[in-house]
């Protein structure tokens, strides 16, 4: 036996061997690397992503009451999660529904507590960038007319009480993960969650002063499309990430949710095109983060083919949505996060009950790959989330209201502009 070979063959023992000992639950610093880097790309996504993306669209003189809400946001749930939010998701319970408050203050976990293949507290931090970026996509439904404290209470409460619940259902092993539910990286836990929460808000914060009557023009398509931009990075993280493991998922994950992003932004453009004679920007910009969202629940389970329909599907369903079901029944969904984030996360929720392929994911099969039951599964976890997140959001305001004597701001202040009249700032200094 030459050199070569006696080589060859220790080198696959030990190969074995380290493998045998990654699946024992020992770290794997390719996992550890990728997952750190998916957290930090997950977080830009809310204080700069959706700032940008939300501040853009806003009125000028709304724009950094707009990106203070979405970073005040951002920092009241990263102390919620570590506090309570993560124990009320991920800990360990009988229940169905919620965890327990074990880990309050992550209370017994330390350096050495491996999740998988990874520290327990990259775990946490990743999922409170998701935590984060979910309440923010609410703020959408509700810019130019809602209390800044109103916003705070409301963050705390319905980070508490709706997203950590819905989270324990899909991942936390509730009853979601029971009947089979695929829900990859959010569609029910962030976007219908957030979508139908954000529409509730806005129903009953009523419509801006104006609203229908004046054009309620954005300050920056420029600060919207760089948004856009910073989003469509971050989702990479947020969905390729999702595998927790730098692996052939995570691959398949990277690829798809590229591809449905290009091809939602394409088909709103185009639909756009058709429909208003004109290819906006703000248009080819919103498009991309429908397909997004679309991809969402699916990206670790479909194919190229599926991607490519459900992005496809999803700048249709998007750009409906926003430009004619609103104005159909009315309702006032400022930066529109139901008609994007909820609709399409509908869409890939359901669409990852028809497209998900076994080839990919092991176990996850869709309806085009001989497993009609999964459709069926998909729709009950969405009406469930749609009922549980309707009813709790309302239950939440309520208590908000009490807390801080309406949840809207005055009249004057409204006409004024909320960054003069709450801030006591100025977005941009033209003389």
């Amino acid at each position: 036996m030459s050199i070569k070979t006696i080589l060859l063959v220790l080198g696959l023992i030990l190969s074995n061997t380290v493998c045998a000992f990654a699946k024992d639950g020992t770290i794997d610093t390719g996992d550890t690397a990728w997952v750190t880097m998916s957290t930090a790309l997950v977080m830009m996504m809310t204080p700069a992503g959706l700032a940008l993306f939300y501040g853009g669209m806003s009125r000028y003189k709304n724009l950094l009451n707009t990106i203070a809400m979405t970073l005040v946001a951002y920092c009241l749930a990263s102390i919620v999660w570590v506090g309570w939010g993560y124990s009320l998701a991920f800990g360990e319970s009988s229940s169905l529904f919620v965890g327990n408050l074990n880990h309050l203050f992550l209370n017994g976990i330390d350096v050495d507590s491996i999740t998988g293949t990874i520290p327990t507290i990259i775990f946490v931090l990743f999922q409170m960038t998701f935590a984060c970026i979910s309440v923010a996509i609410i703020l959408g439904s509700v810019v130019d007319r809602m209390k800044f404290s109103s916003w705070i209470i409301f963050t705390i409460l319905w980070i508490t009480f709706v997203y950590a619940p819905v989270c324990n259902w899909a991942w936390g092993g509730g009853w979601m993960h029971k009947i089979g539910a695929l829900d990859f990286a959010g569609g029910n836990v962030v976007h219908i969650n957030a979508g139908v929460s954000g529409l509730v808000l806005a129903l009953f914060l009523g419509k801006r002063k104006g609203y229908g009557k004046e054009a309620m023009i954005p300050s920056s398509v420029t600060f919207t499309a760089l948004g856009a931009g910073f989003l469509w990075f971050g989702w990479f993280g947020f969905n390729a990430g999702s595998a927790l493991a730098a692996d052939g998922i995570a691959a398949s994950a990277f690829l798809v949710t590229n591809t449905a992003a290009a091809m939602g932004g394409l088909a709103w453009l185009f639909v756009e095109w058709k429909h208003s004679k004109k290819p906006t920007l703000l248009g080819l910009a919103s498009g991309a983060i429908a397909g997004l969202v679309g991809i969402t629940p699916a990206a670790g389970f479909v194919s190229l083919t599926g991607a490519l329909t459900i992005g496809c599907v999803s700048g249709v369903v998007g750009y409906l949505g926003v430009a004619v079901l609103k104005r159909k029944l009315g309702y006032d969904d400022s930066l529109d996060a139901f008609g994007i984030h909820g609709l399409c996360g509908i869409w890939g929720a359901m669409a990852t009950g028809l497209f998900a392929n076994p080839s990919i994911t092991q176990g996850a099969a869709g309806l085009f790959y001989g497993n009609p039951k999964q459709v069926w599964i998909q729709f009950i976890s969405i009406v469930g989330t749609i009922a549980f997140s309707s009813t709790a959001t309302f239950i939440v305001i309520l208590i908000t209201k009490f807390f801080t004597n309406g949840l809207r701001v005055d009249k004057n202040d409204e006409l004024e502009g909320l960054d003069n009249a709450l801030h006591g700032e100025r977005a941009f200094e033209i003389e």
